[in-house]
């Protein structure tokens, strides 16, 4: 008999996380996990072109909207945890100051290239960020577009200096060092939250990974990867 197969789609925050309850839900439900990962903005439009799943873990607006249109159901929603944005550098530099908002125009103005990701939530987040601290032209040609995925891992190759992103995509890259969240009054923070796709085939098994996602194991495991619990 052929395992029931249950599509995820996630952003990359989840990563490492998934990797750990994964196999564990498998062997315990009896079922095969297939991950796709992708910024939440990717993973959105993925699914309004219709793109087959049965989870989603996504940023809060995109679950929202994603239900909005009837493409995934209100109920059960795992309020998975929250990212700040912070700033890497390459491992044994040295890390820049940007615990105000000065400092971290200055960190800024000092490095040769700075990393975003291009579509991700932190990157057009920074894009604006820029203007608003008036230094959206003295940054114009320092700015390195990331693709999907880690962009501090062009930090650790040595292609950019310094690296802008969620946390919880900052901290398991090897070769990058976390040099530090945003300022409090320029933070970010994104929630992300798990569903059930309203077309999935295996809507109860679905449900209990969305379950296992929200376990005090499960918490533990998202806190250590910088995902802070979302406070009700």
């Amino acid at each position: 008999m052929t395992a029931v197969e249950i599509k995820v789609l996630s952003t990359h925050a989840a990563l490492d996380v998934l990797n750990v309850i994964g196999p564990k839900f498998e062997r315990a439900a009896g079922c095969r996990l297939s991950f796709g990962y992708d910024p939440a903005k990717a993973v959105k439009r993925q699914v309004e072109n219709g793109a087959a799943f049965d989870v989603a873990i996504v940023t809060r607006p995109v679950f929202d909207d994603l239900v909005a249109q009837g493409k995934m159901l209100a109920e059960p929603r795992g309020d998975v945890g929250r990212s700040g944005l912070g700033v890497s550098v390459r491992q044994g530099a040295v890390k820049p100051d940007i615990s105000t908002t000065d400092a971290f125009k200055r960190a800024l103005l000092a490095a040769n290239t700075v990393v975003r990701s291009t579509e991700g939530t932190s990157g057009i987040y920074f894009d604006k960020l820029l203007g608003r601290l008036g230094i959206a032209k003295a940054m114009r040609d320092k700015i390195v577009l990331g693709p999907s995925g880690r962009v501090a891992e062009l930090v650790a190759r040595g292609e950019a200096e310094m690296a802008i992103q969620q946390i919880a995509e900052l901290l398991p890259v090897t070769g990058a060092q976390y040099a530090g969240p945003f300022p409090p009054d320029l933070q970010l923070y994104s929630e992300f939250a798990a569903g059930v796709a309203t077309a999935s085939q295996h809507r109860e098994t679905a449900a209990a990974f969305v379950k296992a996602l929200t376990t005090p194991e499960a918490a533990a495991l998202f806190k250590a990867a910088g995902l802070e619990p979302v406070t009700q």
